[in-house]
């Protein structure tokens, strides 16, 4: 895998570019850096995400509607 920085264009809402800014000042990284850890983050949680559904791919599919029939049918809503 090519491990080369890529340049890309990112707009973001002026409170977060502020907040972004006043971080890397404060823990001495580059917004580049905060920036890529967070998608990095985020990425993570996607694969565990995909996982999860993974393991569970053979389980019963259970419709919203007939879930919340049932629920009414308990009393419960």
């Amino acid at each position: 895998m090519n491990t080369t920085p890529k340049r890309a264009t990112v707009y973001f809402e002026s409170e977060i570019h502020l907040a972004l800014r006043l971080k890397a000042a404060e823990t001495e990284r580059s917004v580049s850096e905060l920036v890529n850890e967070a998608v990095q983050h985020s990425l993570a949680e996607d694969a565990e995400d995909l996982d999860a559904f993974d393991e569970r791919v053979n389980e019963p599919s259970l419709p919203y509607e007939a879930v919340v029939k049932d629920m009414k049918k308990r009393g419960i809503i």
